[in-house]
């Protein structure tokens, strides 16, 4: 007899145990569904943030090389212009160009003789 009562105690106490068992194995499958899903979520979120990183990046580099070839034209043609008002100054007094030049190689003489 006190075996019955054992194991109709057991029987219970299993079968609670069972159930509370079952009831985590579901809970835990819903979390790995819902972990499916935000992994999902993140990763689409992730791609889309990437592609639209990706072309900010291409608009700013072609802005970038725009503005940098503009910057390019302008020094050139600072340059070109810079060139020619020295060439028709030198063509103009050069007397006066040869003097400053001996007065800047001088100058370049007495620095480096210290």
């Amino acid at each position: 007899m006190t075996y019955s009562i054992f194991h109709s105690g057991r029987s219970r106490r299993n079968g609670t145990f069972h159930n509370f068992e079952s009831g985590i194995e579901e809970q835990i499958e819903a979390l790995r569904d819902e972990l499916a899903e935000l992994t999902r979520l993140v990763g689409k979120s992730s791609r889309h943030q990437g592609d639209k990183m990706r072309s900010q990046a291409s608009a700013g580099y072609e802005e970038l090389l725009s503005r940098s070839e503009d910057l390019l034209r302008e020094l050139q043609h600072g340059y070109e212009r810079g060139a020619t008002e020295m060439r028709e100054t030198v063509r103009k007094h050069p007397l006066a160009t040869i003097g400053a030049a001996a007065a800047f190689g001088l100058a370049i003489a007495f620095l480096a003789r210290r």
